[in-house]
């Protein structure tokens, strides 16, 4: 059974009277009754031209009015005056909307009615447990009401603050008025006028009122507190949909939130960008033949702020950008997809960039931070995306150089890698979840056997990239890595080279029936010679293991045969 429903409506003004005025002609066109406060610091100019425009309704009255300031009880005692005279204007109201100038309605106003009466005792609003609230943004949960805030947090900052760390070290802590259980919640409700009235004629509200005068952003706990002591059936909800970014501060509705809006099908919407001309005139919808008491859906324009708050804080996956940099271990992804590093593959195999291009679903590059160019694959000069093949290009931003071209590109990246190349990404790639690297200690020795320069040289050159070598196994063996290792010394690889190589692979997009037959093996021949040369000589090989290779002719006929 349903009643007659008849709303009216407070309208909370401080700035852009124009649309203020517009929107309090859509509320008394749709039926409502509506009493306007305008701030105090509006000037005389504006609230005239806003009574001149409004003069031809009739269901309009202004409240008396006061200097509101973000967070102080002032905001209270506007709401209150207003609603006082709006109950004692206009007789017969059952429901009380409280809305701003910016608030737009979204649907007919006769559909809200039909909606109220559907319940008319039902009191919506915000109403949630101070103890058990928790998503108060930069602000205080119990604390504003146990602490004392005389002062003004906007424009007296640092008094503020150090008077708080003042009564928390202090241990001041305020009594609650006797049966009064703090709430909280949004600012904008829609109460029964019975609900209402009676939080207005409390006979204990000047006790509240002296309470709440020293709490933090009173105007977000008042009525939601109180609205406990008297409703009958609280519906903990706000009816108009009000998003706030990380900073507390809320989101402006232009017009390209039209569709989304109007999906919502929530009955108003704050806060309107006053040029938003489109929606001010879409909005609200037209009236159908019979009203429309569906509830509210805000899930979908809700789950959208939440991920475009998520992406304000953290930023995309990947992308460093000068608008916004992220600090250091604080990026949301170090890259933005999944890419494969192998280092020591292609010293075994000289063919192994070719093989593994043939086999994966993937952009297969040589050594991307080698000392030479950039070996993009095909080497081309300039890479995906415009990157350039330019190692003083790369080098003055790696990072920068490698996160670009895993963003760029669709495909998976893999590329070679070696001590000798650029070593200033260890740490980055290490600590980098998406990352997986394969490597084989001291297969970078390998191409020494063919380069036909002299044994000091070849010396000082092992001891460079194996110093080089041992330095990376640091960053790999640290707690902190967080991508996938996987380290094989070159004599273990070397006893079973095909099993293991294809084991390498097996994470990666492999094309059907891959891998095919593995490529061929570089000749080893020279390699134990060399290696009893480097001990004699004072220097100890450290990673190729702890035994000594296989026979070379071992080695010849195994790749002979494979």
């Amino acid at each position: 059974m349903t009643r007659e429903v008849q709303i009216g409506v407070v309208l909370l003004c401080h700035a852009r009277l124009d649309v203020a005025a517009q929107m309090a002609r859509i509320w008394v066109d749709g039926g409502a009754r509506v009493a306007i406060h305008v701030d105090a610091k509006a000037s005389a100019r504006s609230v005239a031209r806003m009574k001149e425009q409004l003069a031809d309704l009739p269901g309009i009255v202004f409240s008396r009015r006061h200097r509101c300031d973000w967070g102080r009880f002032n905001l209270v005692r506007a709401t209150q005056d207003a609603a006082r005279a709006l109950l004692d204007s206009f007789e017969g109201i059952t429901h009380v909307y409280l809305a701003s100038g910016s608030c737009l309605p979204l649907r007919p106003v006769c559909d809200l009615a039909a909606f109220l009466a559907l319940d008319p005792y039902c009191d919506h609003i915000e109403s949630v447990s101070a103890l058990d609230v928790g998503w108060t943004v930069g602000g205080l949960n119990e604390e504003r009401f146990t602490l004392y805030f005389p002062l003004d947090w906007r424009r007296q900052r640092w008094m503020f603050d150090r008077l708080t760390s003042w009564q928390r070290r202090l241990g001041i802590r305020r009594r609650l008025p006797k049966g009064l259980a703090p709430h909280l919640g949004s600012q904008w409700w829609c109460l029964t006028a019975t609900t209402l009235r009676a939080i207005l004629d409390d006979p204990r509200r000047a006790e509240f009122d002296r309470f709440f005068r020293m709490a933090w952003i009173p105007d977000e706990s008042y009525f939601q507190t109180l609205a406990r002591r008297h409703a009958v059936r609280i519906e903990s909800h706000s009816l108009t949909l009000a998003k706030f970014d990380h900073d507390g501060r809320p989101y402006q509705l232009y017009d390209d939130h039209t569709l989304m809006l109007e999906e919502s099908r929530c009955f108003v919407a704050r806060k309107v960008w006053p040029h938003a001309e489109r929606l001010l005139t879409h909005f609200p919808v037209v009236p159908a033949a019979q009203p429309d008491v569906s509830p509210p859906q805000p899930q979908r324009i809700e789950r959208l702020i939440n991920r475009t708050v998520r992406r304000r804080l953290l930023g995309r996956p990947g992308l460093y950008m000068q608008s916004r940099f992220p600090r250091k271990d604080s990026e949301n992804g170090k890259t933005s997809a999944p890419y494969a590093v192998y280092q020591g593959f292609s010293d075994i195999f000289p063919g192994f960039e070719d093989w593994l291009a043939g086999n994966v679903e993937g952009d297969v590059h040589g050594h991307l931070l080698g000392p030479e160019m950039v070996e993009f694959a095909g080497r081309p000069e300039i890479g995906p995306g415009a990157i350039s093949s330019s190692t003083l290009i790369r080098d003055r931003d790696p990072t920068g150089f490698l996160t670009a071209l895993i963003r760029i590109s669709p495909r998976m990246q893999i590329f070679q890698f070696s001590p000798r190349d650029n070593q200033t990404l260890n740490w980055f790639i290490a600590t980098d979840p998406n990352a997986q690297i394969h490597v084989i200690t001291g297969a970078w020795m390998l191409p020494l056997l063919e380069s036909g320069m002299p044994f000091d040289d070849i010396r000082r050159v092992t001891a460079l990239l194996q110093r080089a070598e041992l330095h990376q196994l640091d960053v790999l063996n640290s707690v902190w890595v967080k991508a996938r290792v996987h380290v094989h010394e070159l004599n273990d690889f070397l006893a079973r080279p095909q099993a293991m190589l294809f084991q390498s692979v097996q994470q990666l997009p492999l094309h059907p029936g891959a891998p095919g037959d593995a490529p061929p093996m570089r000749d080893m021949h020279g390699l134990s010679e060399l290696l009893r040369k480097l001990r004699n000589s004072g220097l100890r090989p450290r990673l190729t293991g702890d035994t000594l290779p296989l026979p070379e002719i071992v080695l010849t006929e195994r790749t002979a045969a494979e």
